[in-house]
């Protein structure tokens, strides 16, 4: 019926043309019934009322006219127009004359030929009268042609005009039952089309209706796709009107938006790795400084056993720091390289620190971002430990729950407010300045887990003050081999 590819504003186009030109056509025809019956009734009223005028004042003029010149011979000129009786049957002639040209039965032509016949003899009759009266003729010879011819013909002529006129009234009657058929008929008929146009016209509707509102229903789905994050997908480009060009337009923004967001995040996966190594760069040196002079303490105390645990616990901890440049590494990697750092740090910290690991060997299967447990322990450590009376206590501890690895890096220090718990959310959150001394360390090792592995995991903090602090690790449970791109055990 039309062209998949035919504009919006053609398919509208031929819907109105749908409805209007079937409506259009129906109502022409019902004017055209409506005209067609309004002519014949008015032609059969009309040729009733010309009729009419005929019936009874033609002959009691006619005879009232003739009886005075008959009456009264001398002085008739005066009395009446003698021209009168002439112009009467003339008019007569006339308008008769006129209803048999336009008859369409034979029976009222037949009629109406009686009338004008009669109508001659009437003005054969009354010449004869006025001819006899110049004549000097008899009064009684007159009065006798008044009775036997004028008033004769003229009874004549109104009992014809009557016949006529109830043949048409007869006729008017038929012609009421004919247009009431009619009009039944056309009702029928309109009802008909007007089922058929209606019928037509939802189908057709629907159809163009649905070539329309279906493409942009499902530009809208994948508008929806795209505003919740998902640019790989694309508008459907079947046709080549108004909507294929928004489409295609959605299709090529849909693609810059995908390729510039790709280039953000591996922007900012470099920019954290640089933040991370410049992090790195910063610890290092300095544990490694602390660490050098701590050795160097006991070799002139001449602690040997204690100068061995010391640089090999140093020389595992920067193995697993360098790890060959890996980003991940397993969690039992992890897992030594905390070991390294609090065996480094019980020997500068013995009067203060205790700690202990509680990892199950089944987590050693699956990896971890790197540098992950190690600045929540190093945090432990200085912001708990160190700042508590008396000696301290870390516990790492590691479990699997369902397809999640969850790490907790608790110690009993002297805790957080719960103002400064808060403000320590709002940085891991980054709804607070990421750069306060208090919490870079947190929110770097949060946003390096959320970056890597998705927005549902992350680090959380918990704390009572004067009791003790936790920080929780949530990762996804992936063995060494699932993440593309990185080195495997």
């Amino acid at each position: 019926m039309w062209k998949k590819d035919s504009s919006i504003k053609k398919r509208l186009n031929m819907l109105l043309f749908v409805c209007l030109i079937p409506l259009t056509v129906m109502i022409v025809y019902l004017l055209f019934i409506i005209r067609q019956f309004s002519e014949r009734y008015d032609a059969v009223v009309e040729n009733i009322s010309k009729a009419n005028a005929y019936n009874i004042a033609f002959k009691e003029d006619m005879d009232y006219i003739m009886y005075i010149i008959v009456a009264n011979a001398q002085r008739a000129s005066e009395l009446v127009d003698l021209e009168r009786p002439h112009q009467m049957i003339e008019e007569a002639r006339e308008v008769f004359e006129g209803l048999y040209e336009t008859a369409d039965a034979d029976y009222a032509r037949n009629r109406l030929g009686r009338i004008l016949k009669s109508l001659n003899t009437l003005e054969n009759r009354v010449e004869e009268i006025e001819t006899d009266m110049m004549d000097g003729g008899s009064y009684d010879t007159n009065m006798e042609r008044l009775d036997l011819n004028i008033r004769i013909l003229t009874e004549l002529i109104q009992e014809q005009i009557q016949q006529y006129i109830y043949y048409e009234t007869t006729n008017l009657e038929a012609l009421r039952e004919g247009i009431r058929s009619d009009v039944d008929a056309a009702i029928r008929m309109s009802s008909l089309i007007f089922a058929v146009i209606l019928a037509g016209a939802l189908v057709i509707s629907r159809k163009i209706m649905t070539g329309i509102t279906k493409p942009i229903r499902n530009l809208c789905e994948v508008t929806t796709l795209a505003g919740s994050g998902d640019f790989a997908v694309r508008a459907q480009e079947e046709s080549t009107d108004e909507l294929a060009v928004l489409n295609t337009s959605f299709n090529q923004m849909v693609e810059k938006i995908g390729n510039l967001v790709e280039d953000i995040r591996i922007e900012q996966l470099n920019l954290r790795a640089t933040e991370l190594k410049l992090l790195q760069a910063q610890i290092n040196p300095h544990f490694l400084y602390n660490t050098l002079d701590t050795i160097i303490w006991l070799a002139e105390a001449e602690e040997k056993e204690q100068v061995v645990v010391m640089v090999s616990a140093l020389s595992d901890f920067f193995r697993t720091t360098l790890s060959k440049g890996r980003d991940y590494i397993s969690v039992q990697e992890e897992e030594a390289h905390i070991r390294s750092y609090l065996k480094i740090q019980k020997v500068r910290y013995q009067d203060i620190l205790d700690y202990e690991i509680r990892i199950s060997g089944e987590l050693y299967q699956y990896q971890i971002l790197k540098l992950t447990l190690q600045p929540l322990v190093e945090n432990a450590l200085y912001h708990g430990i160190k700042n508590k009376r008396g000696k301290g206590r870390i516990r790492v501890s590691g479990e699997q729950e369902g397809d999640t690895l969850v790490f907790r890096v608790w110690d009993n220090g002297q805790g957080m407010e719960p103002e400064k718990l808060e403000k320590v959310r709002r940085i891991i959150s980054g709804e607070q300045d990421p750069n306060d001394p208090s919490g870079f360390g947190l929110f770097n090792v949060d946003q390096r887990i959320r970056l890597n592995y998705g927005a549902g995991y992350g680090l959380t903090m918990n704390s009572i003050c004067g009791s003790w602090t936790e920080a929780v690790v949530t990762i996804p449970a992936e063995k060494n081999d699932t993440i593309p791109g990185h080195d495997s055990q």
